[in-house]
């Protein structure tokens, strides 16, 4: 906006009231957390630790049906049937022995061979069919619509935000991730850096109420004015000096208080990541890479901002393969499967893999079967968990029954989820160290599924 161009009065009124309730609502909110965080602290040294979760967002919806594939003759042929075109071939895949068994043995996509050797090593593991789920649903409930369901099921939007809402049933206001910060942001020492830093500008999942998503540039710290000159410098002074004035206007001030914020953090988060010894380990090339890379740089400067307890988001897109899938989705996963383990080792690098963890999430699974070329939008879908505290080698949760108008399809394949988002957050938001207590706060529908724990953590 322009400095000639203003509210009109009605305008103007309604979101200053609006910004007043919202300023009255966090504070109270973030009271509740705070006290209730500072208490957990005050009688346990779960504080005294470093922890981090990093949320890898494919957006678009994974074909997870081809990740995770069926090799066991019987099974493959099932599933070979049912792929069709889409399909891959049995001599390609991947094989992998998990630490628990349902009957069935399973190999992962040739693509992904960094990630058969961390599961392998115990550091990644699978969570099968998890999606988006209002309460548990079976398909005889799910015909008869006798139980809520998620709305606009197969809408990408809608799925993302409630993806990363958790709350499907109730109108968007936060993200489970910003909830999450809201509540154990009390475990950090320096609030001059959020605990909540977006490498791919601003998403659902890190929307909260007292604790701001900061987003950086995948290659570093976002130059808010230019400052890399002489001119850039005159720019940053006159810009500090505006918004130093005072205002009238509670728009104003607000504003003015932001953008001064914004370009203080940059400025010293920019001076911390420079000044950091430089991490050995390679990356791969592309975008992934790179926000894997500057999130592990972060990572190793959190002590200087008294941060132990950071969330990170990570997106990589691509993922709505409708058609020429087969080529588009191999590279997809393959750079999925590099970037992970450089992570990884990032971390073993730093010293801290036991202390952050790596979790995907994405809009949907896909159909089973194909729409001629590529697959369609889905709803339950597999999932990986990775980093030194994951009870890795193992798939959990309940692989879907792998047949078209089997008794978890609601229709070409599109399974109904076995477990809930909900209780993939719970139990990564336990990790994290929010009590049983507490976890509602965060994930307000967890009482209305049966496993607020899946195991998958130490």
């Amino acid at each position: 906006m322009n400095s000639k161009t203003s509210l009109p009065d009605l305008g103007r009124r309604n979101f200053i009231r609006s910004c007043c309730a919202a300023v009255g609502s966090t504070g109270l909110l973030s009271a509740m957390a705070q006290l209730r965080m500072m208490g957990a602290v005050a009688g346990d040294s779960a504080g005294d630790d470093y922890k981090a979760l990093v949320c890898l967002f494919l957006n678009g919806g994974n074909d997870a049906n081809n990740l995770l594939v069926p090799y066991d003759t019987t099974g493959y042929s099932n599933y070979a049937n049912a792929r069709t075109t889409l399909a891959l071939p049995q001599s390609t895949l991947l094989p992998i022995t998990p630490l628990s068994t349902d009957g069935r043995s399973y190999g992962l996509h040739g693509s992904v061979g960094p990630l058969q050797e961390m599961f392998n090593a115990g550091n990644l593991a699978f969570l099968a069919n998890v999606g988006t789920l209002i309460v548990p649903t079976t398909r005889a409930q799910y015909e008869a619509q006798s139980v809520p369901l998620p709305p606009q099921l197969f809408s990408h939007n809608d799925q993302q935000v409630q993806w990363q809402s958790s709350v499907p049933d109730l109108p968007f206001t936060s993200g489970w991730g910003g909830r999450l910060a809201d509540l154990t942001n009390a475990f950090n020492d320096n609030p001059e850096l959020s605990m909540s830093i977006s490498l791919d500008g601003q998403n659902s999942f890190q929307v909260g109420q007292s604790v701001s998503q900061f987003a950086v540039n995948r290659t570093g710290v976002v130059n808010l004015s230019g400052t890399n000159n002489a001119a850039g410098g005159v720019r940053l002074e006159a810009l500090k000096s505006v918004l130093g004035q005072e205002n009238e206007h509670l728009f104003q001030t607000a504003f003015g208080g932001i953008t001064s914020s914004a370009i203080d953090t940059s400025a010293l988060l920019g001076e911390a990541l420079e000044n950091a010894p430089a991490i050995a380990t390679t990356f791969p090339e592309g975008r992934l890479g790179e926000q894997l890379s500057m999130i592990a740089q972060l990572i190793s400067v959190a002590p200087q901002f008294g941060l132990k307890r950071q969330v990170f988001f990570a997106r990589l897109g691509g993922w709505d393969l409708h058609d020429t899938q087969i080529d588009a989705h191999a590279l997809l996963l393959e750079e999925i499967a590099t970037g992970m383990k450089a992570f990884y080792e990032a971390t073993v690098e730093l010293g801290c893999q036991n202390d952050v963890t790596t979790f995907s999430a994405s809009d949907f699974g896909r159909t089973f079967n194909t729409n001629g070329d590529g697959s369609d939008h889905g709803w339950g879908s597999h999932h990986m968990i990775m980093g030194g505290a994951v009870r890795g080698g193992d798939i959990y949760g309940t692989m879907p029954v792998l047949e078209i108008n089997g008794p978890d399809d609601t229709g070409r394949g599109r399974w109904i989820p076995t477990t809930s988002v909900d209780e993939y957050a719970a139990t990564l938001a336990s990790w994290f160290g929010v009590s049983p207590t507490d976890l509602p706060m965060v994930l307000p529908n967890i009482g209305r599924f049966g496993q607020p724990d899946l195991g998958f953590m130490l």
